[in-house]
């Protein structure tokens, strides 16, 4: 049976990543976007990766356009408003479809793992799913829980 660790994406760089390079990492896997009234978040994301790294926990960011528009930009114009706004040091991916028929394998597989009130489609954006270090999706987070608010179910997968 597929896990989280046997897909792949392609990093804001435009470089291939295997996601089997965060085997033994709990992750929180989220579609970001850098117009959201969500995008603040960006902050917490980033606190929690700094904090609990150094325990084997990773956040990977997926930015998506899906949502009311809200991530035009191009990778190099993503990259640098993360950069510029957020200090994001945690890894980040290509612009992708988190809905529909050109969504993402990886969001595909994680939708049908925990679904949400939407049933599989995810709602908006910054949508969170925390995965274990064997690569099994745990939960599934709206938009509007605090990343900070996680911090007790992370903790309890390192």
């Amino acid at each position: 049976m597929a896990g989280v660790f046997d897909f792949s994406a392609t990093t804001l760089a435009g470089e291939p990543c295997a996601l089997r390079q965060f085997e033994g990492r709990a992750l929180l896997i989220v579609n970001t976007a850098s117009a959201c009234g969500f995008t603040p978040q960006y902050k917490d994301l980033e606190n929690l990766y700094r904090t609990l790294k150094p325990r084997g926990f990773s956040v990977l960011g997926f930015p998506c356009n899906q949502f009311g528009h809200q991530e035009p930009g191009s990778a190099k114009d993503i990259e640098q408003f993360c950069a510029s706004k957020y200090d994001v040091t945690f890894p980040m991916f290509e612009k992708i479809d988190v809905n529909g028929s050109d969504a993402h394998p990886l969001f595909q597989y994680l939708k049908r793992e925990k679904s949400g009130l939407l049933g599989e489609s995810i709602k908006w954006n910054f949508t969170k799913f925390l995965v274990d270090r064997q690569g099994n999706v745990v939960a599934r987070h709206a938009p509007t829980t605090n990343p900070k608010t996680l911090t007790r179910d992370i903790e309890a997968l390192l």
